[in-house]
């Protein structure tokens, strides 16, 4: 590949011609949030930043920046964890969070049609008061759905609904030389040819842009309960999952946490844990119509959990007791961010009766690596979030650290049978350990479509598997 061009003021005057200058920012313009996301360490300052309104915008800036053969780097809110959304190579960002509309909700065919930059706590909010429901639950609620389209986000509730890929009827895209695209649409079986639209998702925007999703609804249950479980040992809660996933009564969600990590989210929001018994919890979510449908499901798998040594069942079945248990998981990432210097996160997935595992795994780990290492996740898919703290190391000790225990940790969820991400994506910081995990021949199928879809390869350049 050439070298990419680097952007001047005569580049400036161009793209100035296709979008407002008001909504361009250039040099000393660029906010500081434009150079990372959320997690990453490393700063990237984008050359240019162009806020765009529309497909056809996106369209004639990709149309100039392949001519010209200009990196472009999509970015929606920012809140990845994987560095998926910065401008490694510098270049033009597009900035998509304007394009923030709802187009049409058609109740016929229960879809709903949005632009990229909808915030998921809007989608929610949205659907939910004209008695809708859309599954996927990412634990930030501030990112974009063009965002977890990007990733493939699943979150707490893929357990019993599926992830972002499974809500997804149709996408509007852009390609690398500006073609504007529609693949798929409100159909809800189609078995013509290759499914590319299923390419788009989880792709991290180095194939194509995305300026329009019609998303899959369902009917919003009318009750739901959260049940709190608490065990003498984590062993013992993931030891219940196979039973409680194998039984009648599926879980929206089945979350695992330890105490460790609890009381980092009461220092952090300052408000007790509801309970404080336990050095485990699995905590589960049920949905259902009545209370009586939703309690015939989780008597049995309250049984399930007494049979496993479980201590306690505190059962959240109202609004406020649910809010504090919820609210503290929610916090968890925030919290533990908040108890250290710097740190930096391993999203693995392993099979659901490997999760154990790995936790006792990661706990002999902080002793042999000197680190600390705190972790909660989905004990329901077997996703799990370790997050890997600096605390007072050098920045040297820092990135030594950091490569030992993460490589370690991605050796044993491959010796389990897992993955590399479970949710977040790859982006630029995990691609070495995807490239280890994968064989050789899936990651050449991997960069033959990304040639395919981005001959010049300026559509997030240096990202997943490039």
């Amino acid at each position: 590949m050439k070298p990419y061009k680097q952007i001047t003021e005569e580049d400036l005057k161009n793209l100035a011609k296709i979008i407002d200058r008001e909504r361009i920012l250039w040099k000393k313009e660029i906010n500081e949030e434009y150079s990372h996301d959320e997690l990453s360490a490393g700063q990237h300052y984008p050359d240019i930043v162009v806020r765009v309104t529309s497909a056809e915008e996106v369209s004639k800036i990709l149309a100039y920046a392949n001519k010209n053969n200009i990196p472009v780097t999509p970015r929606g809110a920012g809140t990845g964890l994987v560095g998926a959304a910065v401008a490694v190579e510098q270049g033009i960002m597009i900035d998509t969070t304007l394009m923030n509309h709802f187009l049409e909700l058609d109740e016929q065919n229960l879809t709903l049609t949005v632009e990229p930059g909808v915030l998921l706590m809007e989608l929610a909010e949205y659907v939910e008061k004209r008695g809708y429901f859309y599954p996927p639950d990412p634990g930030e609620k501030s990112a974009t759905i063009g965002g977890n389209i990007s990733t493939n986000a699943g979150g707490m509730r893929a357990v019993k609904f599926g992830v972002t890929r499974d809500y997804i009827r149709g996408l509007e895209i852009v390609l690398a030389d500006g073609t504007i695209m529609t693949l798929g649409g409100k159909t809800v079986k189609n078995s013509s040819g290759y499914a590319l639209k299923d390419l788009i998702v989880g792709s991290e925007g180095t194939l194509a842009i995305i300026t329009k999703a019609i998303l899959r609804l369902l009917p919003l249950p009318k009750k739901n309960v959260s049940l709190l479980v608490p065990f003498p040992t984590l062993e013992q809660a993931i030891r219940a999952v196979p039973p409680i996933i194998k039984s009648k009564a599926i879980p929206t969600a089945i979350e695992f946490m330890e105490k460790e990590v609890i009381m980092d989210a009461e220092k952090y929001l300052g408000r007790k844990f509801p309970d404080n018994q336990a050095d485990a919890y699995l905590l589960l979510k049920f949905d259902g119509n009545t209370m009586e449908e939703i309690a015939s499901y989780y008597d049995s798998v309250a049984q399930i959990c007494l049979d496993q040594g479980a201590i306690d069942l505190l059962i959240a079945d109202t609004d406020e007791r649910a809010e504090s248990i919820w609210k503290a998981r929610g916090a968890f990432l925030e919290a533990i961010k908040s108890s250290t210097t710097a740190m930096d996160e391993v999203d693995v997935v392993v099979p659901r009766s490997s999760v154990n595992d790995l936790v006792e795994y990661i706990h002999n780990l902080q002793k042999q690596t000197g680190t600390r290492i705190k972790c909660f996740g989905h004990a329901g898919d077997g996703n799990l979030h370790a997050y890997i703290l600096k605390d007072d190391m050098t920045d040297e000790q820092w990135k030594k650290a950091l490569a030992v225990t993460m490589g370690k940790m991605y050796q044993k969820a491959r010796t389990l049978k897992g993955s590399v991400s479970g949710e977040h994506g790859i982006g630029y910081a995990k691609k070495e350990y995807l490239k280890q995990s994968m064989p050789a021949e899936a990651l050449q199928i991997m960069q033959g479509i990304k040639k395919a879809f981005d001959p010049h390869n300026i559509l997030n350049p240096c990202k997943v598997c490039q």
